[in-house]
């Protein structure tokens, strides 16, 4: 090959830079693992523990019980339809102020983020025990949390979808004398309603299975169920509690996900 040529071909860029960013990020995860007690040696140690209780809780679980997995489950349902429907109605107007490209008043957008970001610091368990110390113990508490919890979650996405919608119909409102009222009906609510649906069932996908857990709190549902027989060590109804609640999440999953899929 000509001498000249190959002076001109461009060289292989140096892997110096991908691995020395390859090293940092394992050694930011080792010692994370480390800082944390991660330990695959208790793992190890520990297998014939997991397996026990495994075995225990689903070699058989107590079918018998399952009849009266029904009733809790169907109040953990409820509560994340209401916690998350309830929750969409209050996020999309906050969702609407905190987009800078609807309301073009800075302070205001900046208001309503931080308003947002303080809700969704706030885990939904803690919320549940917050609201159960309040309103006693019940299922209301649990509605109030994932309300809450899914307000901070749908508007988000909402107001991101906001900012990223097509401009150029927004554009030819305003030329034509339209008002904000005009544009948030011709061209904000068509690009936005479908994702924001989408989003709506996308949160009560993750309430269904955070619902389940607020029985520990004293928020009600499956979880209180949960509670009840792992304290008293019966790992078998734990087991068909635990079964029937997986079949109930993936049929929920599979319907949300094939909405979803229409919506957007």
């Amino acid at each position: 090959m000509n001498p000249d040529l190959v002076a001109r071909l461009p060289k292989k860029p140096k892997r110096i830079k991908f691995y020395s960013t390859l090293a940092l990020v394992a050694a930011i995860i080792v010692s994370a693992a480390l800082f944390s007690g991660f330990s695959f040696i208790d793992i190890i140690n520990n297998l014939r523990f997991a397996t026990r209780l495994i075995k225990s809780m689903f070699f058989p679980p107590a079918w018998d019980y399952a009849d009266n997995v029904i009733k809790p489950l169907l109040q953990t349902i409820q509560m994340a339809i209401a916690g998350s429907f309830l929750g969409a109605i209050f996020a999309f107007p906050a969702a609407l102020l905190a987009a800078n490209n609807f309301i073009k008043i800075k302070w205001l957008n900046t208001s309503v983020r931080l308003f947002l970001n303080f809700f969704r610091t706030i885990p939904a368990l803690v919320l549940a025990a917050l609201f159960v110390s309040i309103f006693g113990i019940g299922s209301f508490a649990g509605v109030v949390a994932l309300t809450i919890f899914s307000f901070g979650l749908i508007s988000k996405m909402t107001y991101e979808s906001i900012e990223a919608i097509d401009y150029g119909q927004v554009e030819a409102i305003i030329s034509l004398g339209g008002n904000k009222m005009n544009i948030f009906r011709y061209a904000i609510l068509p690009q936005v309603l479908p994702q924001f649906m989408s989003y709506t069932l996308y949160a009560f996908e993750v309430n269904v299975r955070a619902a389940a857990v607020l029985g520990y709190v004293g928020a009600g549902g499956v979880g209180q169920t949960y509670q009840i027989w792992l304290d008293l060590r019966r790992f078998d109804r734990v087991g068909i509690i635990i079964i029937i609640s997986f079949v109930a999440v993936l049929i929920i999953d599979l319907v949300s996900s094939a909405i979803r899929r229409r919506l957007v």
